[in-house]
């Protein structure tokens, strides 16, 4: 490379018309891929055809895919070029039970998918070798943090992917974030007995977790703005002639800073003692998902981002706090510089995770924006292998473990 052209305003304004020339060629595989995605719905580890679907259209534009990446049947990683600087687009492509893509996984699939394409035959002269992640169980199971500590991502110097939110959101990621979660399962054990013969030699166990709930309940008054509690209840009981001696509780927290969300646990764990120590019931916790972590969004990739949305016309206003959400992309974060931004689709007023906002991620006005996204998404990676300062950070960021 040679760094006296590497800021050039000519340079670069040839770049990115080559980018979206790439865009352009790809763009109906790419759009036949996310409506698939959309069509067919596969669950966090079940996403089987959609991962094979992702896969295929990689290995068409030319990069050498590895499948079951970190003993993840659903896991790919897809590669090309051999820079000194290694660049991951992260792509997902898991969906919700019952609702579909009510997240819009198959938008970031094709976004991270549309910019990989578009980016593959530039790598060499960018100096980087660029990884396609596919990183599944986004919504439930945390693929990424599952991947990160298997090495998925070792070497990697940035990473980058896009999310759909709402109509009105702003595309500047600047100062966004997204909470930490942890999930578990509260098991409350009594003792069964004949519900109308001998109920008082019963221990209740859907007594215990019924309290849990209006414990939790109680605590929404006390706690944070910022701060979410959600349960419910898996299980308590089988028919209402036996004393159930067994209730299943799964429950999640969430917050901002890993402090504040460590201080939330306790609280509702005691919510779930007291319920037991009422009842006479015993009490297990056990974890179920990796620990997703706050989101942490590079400046100077959020810079780059913004930049190229602009360029489309898209508001790239000081955005304002995110109001909740989380992400195994924070794991990510919290490592490796990230970006993470927001893909606002036109015409989408209600909420995501709900029948409406799935229904919108399947529309000619999300395609638009995938598309526009991914070509926002490959000049932001095109001026951060070019920018020699940033370059030299993101090399020096390189992910090691341990």
């Amino acid at each position: 490379m040679n760094n006296d052209t590497l800021n050039n305003d000519e340079r670069a304004g040839e770049d990115y018309a080559a980018l979206a020339a790439g865009i352009d060629e790809w763009s109906e595989p790419v759009l036949g891929l996310a409506r698939s995605l959309h069509a067919h719905p596969e669950l966090s580890f079940e996403e089987v055809e959609s991962a094979k679907a992702i896969v295929a259209l990689l290995e068409r534009g030319g990069f050498e895919v590895e499948t079951g990446t970190s003993g993840l049947a659903t896991a790919f990683s897809a590669s090309v070029g051999s820079g000194d600087l290694t660049v991951a687009l992260c792509v997902e492509y898991d969906a919700l039970p019952g609702i579909g893509h009510a997240c819009g996984h198959n938008l970031i699939a094709g976004a991270s998918v549309a910019a990989a394409l578009a980016l593959a035959p530039h790598v060499d002269r960018l100096g980087i070798t660029l990884k396609a992640i596919g990183t599944p169980a986004e919504e439930h199971g945390g693929g990424k943090a599952i991947m990160l500590e298997a090495g998925a991502f070792d070497g990697v110097g940035l990473a980058i992917m896009v999310h759909p939110v709402q109509d009105g959101i702003t595309y500047n990621p600047t100062g966004t974030t997204a909470q930490a979660v942890g999930r578990y399962r509260a098991t409350f054990t009594g003792k069964a007995a004949h519900a109308a013969a001998a109920p008082h030699q019963g221990i209740n166990a859907a007594d215990a977790a019924t309290l849990s709930q209006v414990a939790i309940g109680l605590l929404r008054q006390q706690i944070p703005d910022d701060h979410r509690v959600a349960s419910y209840i898996a299980e308590a009981g089988q028919v209402t002639n036996i004393i159930a001696e067994k209730a299943v509780v799964e429950f999640e927290c969430r917050a901002f800073t890993l402090p504040e969300y460590e201080s939330l646990l306790v609280r509702v764990k005691r919510c779930f003692e007291g319920s037991a120590l009422s009842t006479g019931t015993s009490l297990e916790f056990e974890s179920t998902e990796p620990l997703y972590e706050p989101l942490l969004q590079d400046d100077s990739l959020a810079s780059y981002w913004t930049a190229a949305m602009d360029s489309f016309g898209r508001d790239t206003s000081p955005a304002a706090k995110m109001g909740g959400g989380s992400t195994d992309m924070g794991n990510i974060s919290q490592v490796i510089p990230s970006l993470h931004p927001w893909l606002s689709i036109p015409g989408a007023n209600v909420p995501i995770h709900s029948h409406d906002f799935a229904a919108l991620a399947d529309t000619p006005d999300a395609y638009k924006v995938m598309l526009e996204a991914g070509t926002a998404l490959a000049r932001t990676i095109r001026d951060a292998a070019t920018s020699p300062a940033e370059r030299a950070r993101f090399m020096a960021a390189a992910y090691r473990r341990g």
